[in-house]
């Protein structure tokens, strides 16, 4: 009996690796697209956000200390 359930062992490894593989291939519905569409949203708001401000607001001040 005991050799049975050594046996049992790498038969349920067996079972979980299928099962992880099998999830690991699956096809993602949500791929580059949807990426480059945030991405793209990003960038419109921060061009707006770049249009609303003043000119010296965006740029660094100099602190006049010398140091960059």
């Amino acid at each position: 009996m005991a050799a049975l359930v050594w046996l049992l062992i790498p038969v349920a490894a067996a079972v979980v690796a299928l099962l992880w593989g099998t999830w690991a291939a699956r096809n993602r519905k949500s791929g580059d697209i949807s990426e480059l569409a945030g991405y793209a949203r990003f960038r419109e708001a921060m061009e707006r956000r770049e249009a609303m401000e003043p000119r010296e607001a965006r740029e660094p001040q100099d602190s006049g200390t010398g140091v960059a």
